[in-house]
């Protein structure tokens, strides 16, 4: 018998696919779908922290020249968060209602402002845990690398104060020094750490001349950045590690859980191959289990994670090694850039 089971959050989870925080997870229908299709969790859509305050300050920037009374913008901003809020909540309490898998919560956010009063409904509302996708992009010159990684940790006092449920944090890997913040934000009191969030990229029409948007879903080879942080901080952690971005196909989980991830997060693949693919990933996943004499994923998992591997080194190279044929010798020349 094959076991595909794994731990993360403190959950259990019939095997390491979990569907991360995207349009996929909108609605109890389509997590009902995923379900069906073999996802062991999802991420539901995210709730973005605009959503909750920035929301209310379009509106009083529009009707201010109405010069409403406080009494009423008093209400008028209780009114939109609850709104938001309620929608959020009848999204929890609906994926619950309808899956059998542990559904978490997501908060995209920047800041600590108000929107961490509000992470106790989610709780109420049925969600197995919190998942807060934070990022704040190192571009302000007036906030030292210090300010800007201390709203991390602040953050999650914050939550521990007013939840109960696991805490995962999704991160990005925009650090002075990476791995010695992973590894206090493990010890944070947070249960798993995402790596990593992707990013909205920007592009450039040059027709146009206008911004427009670029990489809407990942690439294969962008497996690489977090593979290589899930094999440095595995083993060097307080928490549990899962894998995102770049994950398309059933040899990248094999890869990310030999690093040492407890589970991937998937959603590109899905947008473009459909739900099916979670079981095409998971056959593939017992196939090579199989043929390497493996039952369970705890027998492999982190075999080749940077403290256990027999060239340590080959994680932290940074420069690449160019390889040239040359045609008339049949010979190669290695050049380092």
């Amino acid at each position: 018998m094959i076991d595909l089971s794994t731990k993360y959050l403190g959950l259990t989870l019939t095997n390491p696919i979990i569907v991360g925080s995207s349009g996929l997870t909108d609605s109890p229908e389509k997590i009902q779908k995923l379900e069906e299709n073999g996802a062991a969790a999802v991420v539901l859509k995210s709730i973005f922290e605009e959503e909750i305050t920035h929301e209310y300050e379009k509106i009083v920037a529009e009707e201010a020249s109405k010069r409403y009374k406080d009494e009423f913008l008093d209400y008028l901003d209780y009114r939109i968060k609850s709104e938001n809020i309620d929608k959020y909540i009848k999204l929890i309490a609906g994926a619950k209602k309808v899956a059998g898998i542990p559904v978490i919560a997501s908060v995209n956010c920047a800041s600590k402002h108000e929107w961490t009063n509000f992470a106790k409904a989610f709780e109420d509302a049925g969600a197995d845990a919190l998942e807060v996708n934070l990022f704040i992009l190192p571009s302000n010159l007036t906030k030292s690398p210090e300010e800007i990684e201390k709203t991390y940790f602040e953050i999650v006092s914050k939550l521990k104060e007013k939840i109960k449920i696991p805490i995962a944090l999704k991160i990005s890997y925009y650090f002075t020094s990476l791995a010695q913040t992973i590894q206090k934000l493990s010890s944070s009191g947070v249960s798993g750490l995402v790596l990593f969030n992707r990013f909205y990229s920007p592009d450039i029409d040059i027709e146009k001349m206008t911004i427009t948007s670029s990489n809407v879903f990942s690439q294969p080879d962008e497996l690489s950045i977090s593979l290589r942080w899930i094999a440095i901080m595995s083993n060097r952690v307080s928490c549990d590690l899962a894998a995102s971005t770049g994950i398309h196909d059933g040899g990248a989980i094999i890869k990310q859980l030999l690093a040492g991830a407890n589970a991937v997060q998937v959603v590109s693949s899905i947008y473009n191959k459909g739900p099916e693919k979670i079981q095409n990933m998971l056959k593939d996943l017992k196939k090579w289990m199989i043929s390497n004499n493996y039952t369970s994923i705890d027998q492999f998992r982190g075999k080749l994670s940077q403290d256990k591997s027999v060239n340590p080194a080959i994680y932290e190279r940074v420069q690449f090694m160019k390889y040239f044929s040359d045609r008339d010798k049949g010979s190669s020349l290695e050049v380092s850039s």
